[in-house]
C-alpha cells in the first residue's frame, strides 16, 4: 500500500540532492531563459541594414537620389565608399560587406536622355537567406528612386522605369542551400563530437578513479593535455576530411581553393574544441555534468554562429556573443575558402580569433587542472 510519508521522504531527499548539485540546478533554471532570449530576440530570418559598399563613377545629379532610395529601403547600410572595382571585390571576398553597388559613369546622362540606364548590385549569396529580402526590395527601386528628379520635361509618364537594377549573385548564383549549410557542418559536427568526447572521457576517468593514478605521477598539466588531446586531433582531422569528401561527392559543393587558410583554421578549431572539452572536464565532476555543459555550449554555437540563421540579422548584442564563439569563425573560414577561394590574408581576422580562443581556453584548462585530488 502506498505510504505518503515514505514517498514524501524520498521526494525530500531528491530535492536536497538536486540543490546540492549546483551545476544541474543552474542548468535547469538558466537553459529556459537562454532559449527564450535567443529565440525571442536574437533570431531573425529577414536581416536588414546589411553592410554595403558603393562605387559611384557618375558625377551627375541622379546618383545621389538612387543611393538615398537604396538606404531608405532599410535593407542596405552604406559602410564602404570604394574607389575601384578591385576594392569592391576585396570587400565582398573578405565578408566585410554583403552587397556591392556600382553606378556607372554615364548613368545620369542615360537617365536624362531616356536611354537604357543600369546600376549593378553584386550580392554575397554564400548565405541565400541573408540576401533574399534585400534583393526582393530592389524590384521597386527604379520606379521610386528618381520620382522627384524626373518631373516636368523629364517626366516619364507611361514609360518604362528610368533605369534597371542588374543583380549578380556571387559565390552561389543558383541559391543552393547546401552550398551554405554543408561547409557550416564542419564546425557544428566537429564541436559536437570533439568537445563532448573529450569532456565525457575525462569525466569518466574521474568517476572510475583512474584519474588518481594519473595525478600521482609527475606528469605536468601541459603534458597531460598534449597526451590526452593528440589522439583526438587525428580523429578531428579524419572527420573534417570525410565531411569535405562527402560535401563534394554528394552535394557538389564547390571547392574554390583557399586550402591553406582552411587547413590552418581547422587545425586551430580542432585543438581549441578539444581544449574546451578538457576545460569542461576540470569543472564537472560527473559525466552528466560534462554532457550538460557541452550542450550548453552547443546551443548558442548553432543559433548565434550564422549556421542556422543569418548572422547579420541578429541584434548587435547577439552578434557580439556570436563573435566570441569559435564556431562563428570556422564557418567564415570554411565558407570563404570553399565558396570564395579566400586565402590566409582574407581570413586572417577569423584565424586570429581561433588562435586567441585556443590560447585562452588552453591556459584556463591548465590552470584548472590539479596535480592532486581536491
Amino acid at each position: 500500500m502506498l505510504s505518503l510519508s515514505r514517498a514524501w521522504a524520498v521526494m525530500s531527499k531528491e530535492f536536497i540532492q538536486l540543490t546540492r548539485d549546483r551545476l544541474t540546478y543552474a542548468m535547469i533554471l538558466v537553459m529556459p531563459i537562454v532559449q527564450l532570449l535567443l529565440f525571442g530576440y536574437a533570431i531573425n530570418s529577414d536581416p536588414r541594414s546589411l553592410p554595403t559598399a558603393v562605387l559611384v563613377q557618375d558625377q551627375g545629379v541622379m546618383a545621389r537620389p538612387v543611393l538615398s532610395a537604396l538606404t531608405n529601403t532599410g535593407y542596405f547600410r552604406i559602410t564602404v565608399a570604394a574607389n575601384s572595382q578591385a576594392e569592391l571585390d576585396r570587400a565582398l571576398a573578405r565578408g566585410d560587406v554583403q552587397f556591392a553597388v556600382v553606378i556607372p559613369a554615364d548613368f545620369s546622362r542615360k537617365v536624362v536622355r531616356g536611354q537604357a540606364a543600369e546600376i549593378l548590385v553584386e550580392a554575397d549569396a554564400s548565405d541565400p537567406s541573408a540576401v533574399g529580402g534585400a534583393v526582393a526590395a530592389l524590384a521597386g527601386l527604379p520606379g521610386q528612386a528618381l520620382a522627384r528628379e524626373l518631373t516636368g520635361p523629364l517626366a516619364r509618364t507611361g514609360r518604362a522605369p528610368p533605369f534597371e537594377v542588374v543583380v549578380h549573385r556571387r559565390y552561389n548564383p543558383e541559391n543552393i542551400t547546401a552550398f551554405n549549410v554543408v561547409p557550416g557542418l564542419l564546425g557544428i559536427i566537429l564541436s559536437m563530437t570533439l568537445v563532448m568526447m573529450t569532456a565525457l572521457g575525462m569525466a569518466r576517468e574521474r568517476e572510475r578513479g583512474t584519474m588518481e593514478a594519473l595525478l600521482a605521477t609527475p606528469v605536468r598539466p601541459l603534458e597531460v593535455m598534449v597526451g590526452k588531446l593528440t589522439p583526438y586531433v587525428l580523429v578531428g582531422v579524419i572527420q573534417a576530411a570525410l565531411i569535405l569528401v562527402l560535401a563534394r561527392l554528394l552535394f557538389a559543393v564547390p571547392m574554390s581553393g583557399g586550402w591553406l587558410a582552411l587547413s590552418l583554421g581547422l587545425l586551430l578549431f580542432i585543438v581549441g574544441s578539444l581544449a574546451l572539452g578538457f576545460l569542461i572536464s576540470t569543472v564537472s565532476r560527473t559525466q552528466l555534468q560534462a554532457m550538460q555543459m557541452s550542450f550548453f555550449y552547443m546551443m548558442p554555437s548553432i543559433l548565434l554562429s550564422g549556421f542556422m540563421f543569418p548572422f547579420r540579422g541578429m541584434p548587435e548584442w547577439a552578434q557580439v556573443i556570436g563573435t566570441i564563439i569559435p564556431v562563428t569563425h570556422i564557418l567564415r573560414v570554411a565558407r570563404g575558402s570553399l565558396l570564395k577561394g579566400s586565402g590566409v590574408m582574407d581570413s586572417w581576422p577569423s584565424l586570429a580569433a581561433l588562435a586567441a580562443f585556443l590560447l585562452a581556453v588552453g591556459t584556463l584548462a591548465m590552470i584548472r587542472y590539479r596535480t592532486t585530488l581536491d
